[in-house]
């Protein structure tokens, strides 16, 4: 039992890294054309993940329900909006949904009038929370957050038409910024993600990284 827990997804999950890694640098058709078998059982294994996900979401809000904790009434409206965003996707304006997908339906409506502007305002809620964080960062309370906060002062007058007023330095100072700094600051950051999930993906490649069996060890 032990061996098909532990030792065989081990064996998958190393032969199949060093394909994946190895079908880079082998520019052979039967390399093209195990990236292209194995992207596509990858679209495969992500659908029934969706579901899976969707399973999940509606466990956790039905225990939420069941139990009536805090705040259970939001749940409720989770499955009315998954119950009714269904239907009105199934019945594709009349014509069901194994025909062509029909314009101007009640399902598009739901998307255009309902899910556009909560989202929008979930992002112009977030814009205060973003106002306060920014408002605790650049207090210059050492040498490192004055130049942020000089940085950031710069490139806010560079970005908006009155910083031309003030300066014509400004719109140049906050470009150089962006292009230089910035940028090098944002590669060095890609780099350090870049080199901790080469070290992830070879953890995971020769077992010494096993958590996704379920356990630590």
């Amino acid at each position: 039992m032990n061996f098909l827990k532990r030792t065989i997804p081990l064996i998958i999950a190393f032969v199949m890294g060093v394909l994946m890694a190895m079908q880079y640098f082998v520019p052979h058709k039967l390399s093209q054309d195990l990236l292209e078998v194995v992207s596509r059982w990858d679209r495969i294994i992500a659908g029934f993940a969706v579901f899976i996900g969707a399973y999940s979401l509606f466990h956790l809000h039905w225990t939420r329900i069941k139990r009536k904790v805090e705040g259970w009434g939001y749940s409720v409206f989770v499955y009315f909006g998954a119950i009714i965003t269904v239907i009105f996707g199934l019945i594709n304006g009349g014509k069901f949904f194994w025909n062509d997908k029909q314009d101007g339906t009640t399902f598009d409506w739901l998307y255009y009038y309902v899910q556009v502007p909560a989202g929008a305002t979930i992002f112009s809620i977030l814009a205060f929370f973003i106002a306060s964080a920014a408002y605790r960062t650049f207090r210059a309370r050492t040498n490192e957050s004055t130049v942020l906060l000089i940085a950031a002062i710069l490139v806010m007058l560079g970005r908006v038409p009155i910083g031309n007023y003030i300066s014509q330095y400004l719109p140049a100072i906050a470009d150089w910024i962006m292009a230089v700094p910035n940028l090098a600051a944002k590669r060095g950051i890609l780099l350090g993600v870049s080199l901790g999930a080469i070290a992830t993906s070879l953890k995971i490649i020769f077992g010494i990284e096993r958590s996704y069996l379920g356990g630590g060890d």
